[in-house]
């Protein structure tokens, strides 16, 4: 399907439907993408101050056939952002960042979709309440583009994704009406829900302009732990006892590989690190406890038990908030670290917790034998999704091995589909993933998302080029 460029004359024609200054020339942190592998082509961008005007630009696109990429924070990661060719006009709704409405008791929050994770953290702390969705671009991502992606992040063990945190949503379909579905409703049977066809859909099926969101008390207190394990065999078998004996206190588990831990002293010195020597693995652990219970007792509880079983070889348990906060450090700035090492391919993978420990090393022989690397295993092992990163050896660089990146990544997907994984854990399909769909994705799913998405956008204007594959 051939879509018609936002030209200067679609710009001046859509103009005057807006109000002043909605229509800009683009600037080029619209066009740009974390990994710096697309290289945007839009000339326009607009930048709406309302759901209204947000629908006259989405009807527009439709009745002239342009392309309309939506575009939240830029922090996503397989450039469902960025529009490589076509000059469509690009959205952004980073003026429509209000709080519409808190409701405390209901433990709801209503917000546009420009808002920034931060300012949602900050607007349900003011009345007392938590809104658990966390990940390390919280500064800058966006709600619209968190919900469009359905984020994952460090407390999806406790939490779920960012799907299971809304309860309803107001947006702009394909044709420009606007969908007013903003219900703060636990339960509504009332049809097709149109909220989970539209979170995680990367803007293919429709603009999201507002959202209800769940908020959930907040802890009395909380407690950190970062404990030596063995293997991943024991980092499992971990989680399972901290589940026995914390129940549903627990927020995050993370695993972290010495690997991670190196790169952290190789280029980034300055950040503080636990133990002179690393272990080959440890776990990240954050609780979060009512007033009857004290966190630091019952990871100290966890640790002795896990200790006697040998589950556990060494362990901290955070004294103050700062301790926790240099934990967590850690755990933050690994994804930089990484980026500073310079990555040959990258894998946002999930797997079923029980074939975790059977994945790693196997992963690890295939890859032996097509090169020697250094590799980067880390992640949520509360949810099963694992950072699989692939990294030139000391003495290298990213460039000696570009000709391999191909046969890298079918390698780690491969083995990650044949064990009943994903290859797309929490950053989505954008445009990086679209062959993998192809190669990993169930054909009747294929079919019926063609038709969904035919039905909603027979233009095919709505982020052209992402998600499904031509």
């Amino acid at each position: 399907m051939t879509l018609t460029p936002a030209t200067d004359a679609f710009a001046d024609t859509l103009s005057q439907q807006l109000p002043a200054d909605t229509l800009r020339r683009v600037e080029p942190r619209f066009l740009e993408e974390p990994r710096g592998r697309w290289q945007g082509s839009s000339g326009w961008v607009a930048l709406p101050r309302s759901t209204q005007d947000v629908a006259t630009i989405v009807r527009h696109c439709a009745q002239s056939g342009t392309g309309l990429v939506p575009y939240g924070g830029g922090t996503g990661l397989v450039g469902g952002q960025i529009a490589p060719d076509g000059a469509p006009l690009l959205l952004s709704l980073e003026r429509m960042t209000a709080v519409r409405a808190v409701f405390p008791e209901e433990n709801a929050l209503t917000v546009e979709a420009g808002a920034i994770l931060a300012d949602v953290h900050d607007a349900a702390e003011a009345v007392n309440r938590l809104f658990p969705l966390s990940l390390a671009s919280q500064g800058s991502a966006r709600i619209g583009g968190l919900l469009s992606t359905n984020a994952g992040g460090i407390n999806t063990l406790r939490y779920g994704n960012a799907r299971d945190l809304v309860l309803g949503l107001e947006a702009v379909l394909p044709d420009g009406e606007i969908w007013n579905g903003l219900k703060r409703l636990r339960k509504d049977n009332t049809g097709y829900d149109l909220r989970h066809l539209l979170i995680g859909a990367e803007g293919t099926l429709g603009v999201i302009t507002a959202a209800s969101l769940k908020l959930f008390p907040r802890p009395s207190a909380t407690g950190t732990a970062l404990l030596a394990t063995p293997s991943p065999a024991t980092a499992l078998s971990l989680l399972a006892r901290a589940r026995d004996l914390l129940g549903d206190t627990i927020s995050a588990f993370e695993l972290i590989h010495r690997q991670g831990i190196d790169f952290l002293a190789e280029t980034l010195p300055d950040i503080r690190r636990p133990w002179p020597a690393p272990p080959e693995w440890c776990v990240l652990i954050e609780i979060g406890t009512g007033p009857a219970t004290d966190p630091t007792e019952a990871l100290e509880t966890l640790f002795a038990s896990a200790l006697e079983d040998g589950l556990s070889e060494d362990g901290l348990i955070a004294q103050s908030k700062q301790q926790s906060q240099d934990f967590w450090t850690i755990r933050e700035q690994i994804p930089e670290a990484n980026r500073r090492i310079g990555s040959i391919s990258s894998h946002d993978i999930a797997l079923p917790l029980s074939v975790i420990p059977e994945f790693i090393p196997e992963a690890h022989a295939r890859l032996a034998e097509i090169d020697s690397y250094r590799i980067n295993c880390f992640g949520h092992l509360g949810d099963g999704n694992l950072h699989f990163n692939v990294f030139p050896m000391p003495g290298r660089t990213r460039a000696d091995h570009a000709h391999q990146r191909d046969a890298i990544k079918t390698c780690v997907h491969d083995l990650t589909h044949a064990m009943g994984g994903s290859v797309s854990a929490e950053h989505g399909i954008g445009r990086l993933k679209t062959d993998d769909m192809l190669r990993y994705g169930d054909p009747t799913k294929l079919a019926a998302m063609r038709a969904i998405k035919s039905a909603l956008d027979p233009a095919g204007i709505m982020n052209p080029g992402a998600v499904l594959p031509d």
